[in-house]
Order: C-alpha cells, then structure tokens, then sequence
C-alpha cells in the first residue's frame, strides 16, 4: 500500500482540489496560486515532454541529463505532476476521475481543442456539477479573432500595452516579463474564488473566462479613460509619468533616483529641500509642470547633480519626498524588506537540493484579543518533476490512500 503523503501546511484553500491542464505561464500561474493558497494542485501533463516550458531556456540548471529549465520554476511550485495520455482511453479515464473529485478545473487550450478531446465544458459539468472551470484564450473563447493563439507579446501589442511602453513613440517596448500571461492567470483566480463563493450559495460550479487580451485592457486604468473619455492617444513617455510632473526617473551624480512628487503640498516641501522658486515660470501648478516637462526634467537633474544616489535618498526622506532607486533582481532578493515580507522561499527539489524561488505575494493574519497572529503558509513544495506523483494520484483515485485533509463543509 502506498503511504499517503505528508500532511502539508494549510491554507485558505485547505481541501480544494485543482486540476491544472494548462501549460506555458498564463494557466500555471494561476495554479500556482492557488497552490500557494493551500489547495492540492495536480499538473496534468504530456507524456515525455510534460509542460511546454519544462524545455524554455536558457538557463537550464542541474547535472546532464537532468538539466532542469528554471521557466518552469516560476510558475509551479506547490503541485503534483500525473502525466496522461488524453488520446488514450487509460488518460481520459484517469482524468474524468479527476474532475468528477476536483473544485476547479483550469485550460488555456486554444478554442476548440478540450472539445476535440471529449472534455468540453458541458461534459465536463456532466461529470461534476460542482466543478468551477477556467479558461484561458489568448483573444477569448468567440468574436471574430477567438481562433488566434495567444502569446504574451503578442498581447501586449494587440491589446495596446506595447503602445503606452517605452521611451518614445518610435520605441514601443514589451514589458520585461509576461505581464499578459501574469495578468490573465491573477485575474482568472479572482474569477474562480468567485465563483467558489457563489456556489456555497447555488450548489453549482461555474465557467469562468478570461484572455490575454482581457488581462491587458482591464490594467489600462487612467488610459484607458485618457483615451475613451478625454479622446487622446497616450505614447510611450518613457520613465516619466503623463499627468503628474516631477514623477518619474532622474539622474543623479553616480546614477538615477526616483522620486513621485504627487501633489502640491509635496511640490512645496521639495522645492525648499532643493532651492528651487515654486513659482518658478511654467511650474506653477501640475498641470504647468506636466506641460513644461523637460525643463522640470533639467532643472532637477542640475540640482541632483550635486549628489550621489545615496546621499540623495537620505535627503529626499529627511524632506518626506517618495523616492526610491532601481533595484537589480539580486538586489531585491537579498533586500532585507523583500525578505520580510515572505518575497524568496526555499524549497527541496528532487534534483537540485535546496533552492531559492520568488515567493507568494499574500499574507494572511487572524486576530485574537486585538492581536495579529500570522497564518502564512510558510513551507512550500518544489516544482514537481515530470509524473512525480503519478503513484500517490492513483492510490488517492483507487482510495488506497486517504485525502491529507478534510474537505470544506458542504463539499
């Protein structure tokens, strides 16, 4: 008989069962999710290969033959891996089996594609009621483009993104991650813990939709108004912002700080600590200072001048100025304040040992008697390897195992 697995750290999603489908970052990531969130997450994947990222690299790390593309790192700690064959009966079996005991089930296929291979929503709802779907397109599920495949940048072009980024109109610039991907899955989840929550009320699962091109117009924010209300076309204004003046990046004597003076009481307060007129001509008010830009930009610099990016940070916070410096990603997962705030964990990976990953965003507290007790999960599963737990899936199926934890009331 197989051992069950060891009881893992509880969370607010202790119990839920997510069966993630998906491949490539949009999906996973939002597996991951909810895997940081507690749920048990079992990856299912190709046969041989597994997801498309497990071959994404440089960089790959590990001994020959076993090098592992750290891709896939980044979006699937806290899961199982089972890999099946949908095309065979044996797959499909063993994942109707695992729809008819999951809470969520999550696909980025292309449109069409679950359908082909006996899952579509309606069978997957037959099979489980209860069960809540996401899915993921690149353009959505229908409309005249629904077919398209999705890719990140692609997305960040077609749906306006690349067109706000940059440092000028004639050099638009995809942000430097997957931002569509990453929105698509965090905006998926919301949609899901939804849809959990209304079938406590209804007894029924749900379908939930989103796409790249969704994740990437609903962060539009004021731009998105700038141009469906005020009627302009925002271009890429590089590191500084479009409607407040000074905001953005400046140079100093040794590199650059940056500093957000958004409003006029801040305006006041900086120009004291840097002997500037406030009513100098043309920065009178914001929207003088918006439309004078690159002389506020000049007149700033030539007064940073005088100071290293060290020296200048400790004069901007004596004057209550938000400011801050640009961080290289070693530098961020080696700043003391990432760490507190639970930003780097360390895992156990099967062939790697002890590594570090980026950790989960959230942080959860109860109160008892006026206090904060801190209820984080703390200890996290590496990214699984490919059918890892493909024995413990099918004991688990067969009941020759017991579940690690008691399912949420009502379930």
């Amino acid at each position: 008989m197989t051992e069950p697995a060891p009881a893992r750290e509880t969370g607010p999603l202790t119990g839920y069962t997510v069966i993630d489908l998906s491949r490539a970052l949009a999906g996973p990531h939002a597996g991951m999710m909810f895997g940081d969130l507690g749920a048990r997450v079992i990856k299912v994947e190709n046969p041989g290969r597994g997801d498309d990222s497990r071959s994404w690299g440089p960089p790959f790390v590990g001994p020959a033959g076993q090098e592992q593309a750290t891709y896939f790192f980044s979006c699937n700690r806290n899961k199982e891996s089972i890999a099946l064959d949908l095309k065979s009966e044996t797959g499909t079996a063993t994942l109707t089996e695992l729809i008819a005991r999951a809470d969520v089930l999550i696909e980025n296929f292309r449109t069409g594609v679950l359908d082909r291979l006996g899952f579509s929503t309606a069978r997957c709802m037959e099979i489980n009621p209860r069960l809540v779907i996401l899915s993921i397109t690149g353009f959505g599920h229908d409309g005249p483009e629904s077919a398209r495949a999705g890719y990140d940048q692609i997305a960040q072009g077609e749906a306006g993104l690349m067109s706000l980024t940059g440092s000028g109109p004639d050099d638009m610039q995809r942000v430097g991650v997957p931002i569509a991907d990453l929105l698509a899955g965090i905006y998926g989840s919301y949609g899901v813990l939804a849809a959990l929550l209304e079938r406590e009320r209804t007894g029924r699962g749900k379908i939930v939709r989103t796409s790249l091109i969704a994740g990437m117009v609903g962060v539009h924010a004021f731009q998105g108004t700038r141009t469906t209300v005020a009627g302009e076309t925002p271009l890429p204004g590089g590191n500084h912002h479009p409607s407040l003046s000074p905001y953005g990046l400046f140079a100093s004597q040794d590199g650059a700080v940056q500093i957000s003076v958004g409003n006029e009481n801040l305006w006041q307060k900086f120009t004291a600590a840097f002997d500037i007129d406030p009513a100098t001509p043309g920065m009178e008010d914001n929207a003088a200072r918006v439309a004078n830009r690159q002389a506020v930009i000049d007149l700033i610099e030539s007064r940073f001048a005088a100071f290293d990016s060290a020296t200048l940070l400790e004069k901007l916070s004596a004057a209550g100025i938000p400011a801050g410096t640009v961080r290289t990603l070693p530098e961020v997962y080696a700043w003391e304040q990432a760490l507190s705030q639970g930003l780097k964990v360390s895992v156990d990976h099967p062939v790697l040992g002890d590594i570090d990953l980026p950790g989960p965003p959230l942080r959860f507290f109860d109160s008892e008697a006026g206090t904060e007790v801190e209820t984080t999960k703390t200890t996290h599963e590496a990214p699984p390897l490919l059918d890892e737990d493909a024995e413990a899936i099918a004991a688990w199926l067969t009941g020759a195992n017991e579940p690690e934890t008691t399912p949420p009331e009502g379930r």
